[in-house]
């Protein structure tokens, strides 16, 4: 199993719609204004986060429980700006569009400007042939609240590529998340 470099990431989305839209370079600016970079770098993509927040708010008093899951336990919120609560979590959206290929698992980790802020980026990994938009968790562990842009960089995605092709798929199972479209809470 290997990491895929820069040149393979570009050529997958170009020619296979992996990545949709894509950025085949690291985009810093935007109008003059620093960004938090987002695009190809050399071994992942970093994505962005759309501006479509759920954010939780324990405002009912209810349990969490990931087979029953409450969905207003969160608040919706479309803007370039998510404000965290203190010791709170808000659900977003990748701005692009993933077709992951059969040989290949892509694993999501925060960017460190993020991290070293106390926002803890969290996403499973996109099993081979899972395609949609990444529901993404942002966690707050700080006692103050924080703030998450939209369209900017927030996450990096690396690809491993297998030696050999995998017998079921994401895709062969018919897995619950396939397809997702916008932010998508638990599913049972």
């Amino acid at each position: 199993m290997s990491i895929k470099s820069d040149k393979w990431i570009r050529r997958m989305a170009e020619s296979h719609g992996m990545i949709e839209p894509f950025e085949p370079g690291q985009v810093k600016l935007r109008d003059g204004n620093k960004l938090i970079s987002y695009g190809t770098s050399s071994y992942g993509y970093d994505v962005r986060c759309a501006r479509e927040f759920k954010i939780f708010t324990n405002i009912n008093s209810t349990i969490v429980d990931p087979k029953a899951f409450d969905p207003s336990s969160f608040v919706d919120v479309e803007a370039d700006v998510c404000i965290i609560p203190p010791n709170s979590f808000a659900l977003a959206r990748t701005v692009e569009y993933f077709r992951i290929p059969r040989k290949v698992l892509t694993v999501c980790l925060g960017k460190s400007t993020y991290a070293r802020c106390g926002i803890i980026v969290n996403v499973t990994p996109l099993e081979p042939e899972w395609e949609g938009h990444v529901t993404l968790e942002f966690s707050n562990t700080t006692p103050l609240p924080a703030k998450i842009y939209a369209n900017e960089g927030v996450a990096q995605m690396l690809f491993l590529e297998s030696d050999e092709e995998c017998e079921t798929s994401y895709k062969d199972r018919g897995g619950k998340y396939q397809g997702q479209q916008g932010v998508t809470l638990p599913r049972t």
